[in-house]
């Protein structure tokens, strides 16, 4: 069992791992290991790196994709508006605790007292009290006065401060254009080496994301990353119009409160749950393990209250792409995930959140499986679906047992990879209700859902072939046989 499942690449948990790409694991033979230590997707971040390199990162992985005969999903991370302090005599300048501060429009090198904000849009909507968090907030300046060319602060935390810092406005709504000039050469870039998922940094408000849905034209999934207190505020709307959201724990952590980000993490995921779209819990997962060969306790419990809310997918940034144990920190992260959802008290508390139904059929039906896998034994759920509808449907439930997709679409399977407990499977299609258990039974049997004397239960659509049309459940028994006459 143990070597068919390794062949077929059946996990052994339910909850994805997105591992991040970079100067410590983009050679081909690095991307493999991480695939086979537990590795479900890869993020390409295009804050990093040139096309060129981004480009034979992706080829590598479409070369391990055919190897493992798995459909492995990329996601391009879009770097987003980044707002950066100007530059300083000699490359820095210490502020001093309780000092006053100015961020104006003279290019000029700044000092101790100055400095140049490129950034005119931020001189009309700052006001009286609003917050600057500088350097992923090492330095707050809170606003005295905003004027037309220079906004006067006082350093409440000071510190030393360098050439081109960020800096995060979290008390206003900055009027930048939801996608840079860079964002776009980068979205162009990602759609023609054929990204699954695009990552929206930075997202303020619902039309940012309707701007990049426009662009990316429905060539790839769009997952919109929350990472400041006005998408928190309107999350609902920005969940309606995405594929997916992040919680982007990073900026996050730095515009809110330390002891605000926990709830918020769990409200996040409650809420993308509840409309029954992917969400992954990202930054500083494992952050010791960039340099550690083991993580603290207390990240293994960070990691652990991912897996107990029912994220999707729990993300590995730094720790691979820069780490010096990039393939040991997706090995306990699979470890971690694997024990969780094995803890017999896991099935109460990743239901803790409750997915009522939409007043579809196909709602209805994905939540009938997901009860039927409570009361029959069953080993696995096998949907059949074009577009992943279906799967998408069925995993929201968080039925108790793995699903099998199968779909006769190389992209859709390839973006079924941030699903919860979803397998794809690219295979034939199929054209009728005799052709759908056979092939349902056949696969469960190939890809190790289950065994002889085994039940499962299928899901499809009928007529076959149509998106969106889930209107078939059904309980069927493996004996074994299945397998002769074998096709693909």
């Amino acid at each position: 069992m143990a070597a068919t499942k390794q062949r077929a690449g059946h996990r052994a948990r339910k909850v994805k791992i997105l591992a991040t790409l970079g100067p410590a694991s983009h050679s081909p033979d690095m991307i493999e290991a991480l695939f086979r230590s537990g590795a479900d997707a890869f993020r390409v971040n295009m804050s990093h790196g040139e096309h060129d390199t981004h480009a034979k990162t992706i080829e590598a992985i479409r070369k391990i994709e055919k190897k493992v005969k798995r459909p492995i999903t990329i996601l391009c991370d879009l770097q987003g508006p980044k707002l950066r302090v100007g530059q300083f005599k000699g490359g820095e300048a210490l502020i001093r605790h309780g000092s006053h501060f100015t961020l104006d429009r003279d290019e000029t090198l700044g000092d101790e007292n100055r400095v140049f904000l490129p950034h005119p849009e931020l001189f009309g909507i700052l006001e009286k009290g609003d917050r600057l968090l500088v350097d992923d907030g090492k330095l707050r300046l809170r606003v005295l006065k905003a004027e037309k060319d220079s906004i006067l602060t006082s350093a409440e935390v000071g510190g030393r401060i360098s050439d081109r810092k960020g800096v995060n406005v979290p008390d206003a709504v900055v009027p930048l254009a939801a996608l840079t000039k860079k964002d776009r050469a980068d979205l162009s870039f990602a759609l023609e080496h054929g990204a699954d998922w695009i990552a929206l940094s930075f997202v303020q408000r619902p039309e940012d994301v309707a701007e990049a849905r426009r662009l990316i034209g429905g060539k790839a999934a769009l997952i919109s990353k929350i990472e400041k207190p006005s998408a928190v505020d309107r999350l609902e709307e920005i969940l309606e119009l995405s594929d997916a959201v992040m919680v982007a724990r990073g900026d996050l952590g730095v515009e809110m409160a330390p002891e605000e980000v926990p709830p918020m993490q769990k409200n996040i995921v409650a809420a993308a749950r509840r409309s029954g779209k992917p969400v992954v819990v990202a930054t500083q997962m494992l952050e010791s393990m960039i340099s550690s060969p083991t993580p603290t306790r207390a990240e293994v419990s960070d990691v652990a209250t991912a897996v107990y809310d029912g994220a999707d997918a729990v993300m590995l940034s730094a720790e691979t792409a820069a780490g010096d144990w990039p393939v040991e920190a997706v090995s306990i992260m699979d470890r971690i995930a694997i024990q969780v959802e094995n803890d017999p008290g896991y099935g109460a508390r990743v239901h803790f959140t409750e997915t009522l139904p939409d007043e579809t059929t196909a709602d209805a039906l994905a939540a009938a499986s997901a009860s039927i896998a409570q009361t029959v034994t069953v080993s696995s759920i096998v949907c059949f679906t074009m577009s992943g509808s279906t799967a998408r449907r069925v995993t929201r439930e968080r039925p108790s047992v793995p699903v099998l997709v199968l779909t006769p679409s190389i992209e859709t399977g390839r973006r079924i990879g941030l699903l919860w407990g979803a397998h794809p499977v690219v295979t034939k299609d199929i054209g009728s209700f005799e052709e759908m258990v056979a092939k349902g039974k056949r696969m469960a049997l190939r890809y190790s859902f289950g065994g002889a004397g085994d039940r499962c239960i299928i899901m499809a659509g009928v007529p076959f072939g149509t998106p969106g049309s889930t209107n078939v459940v059904h309980i069927v028994r493996l004996s074994g046989d299945e397998l002769d006459g074998y096709d693909s």
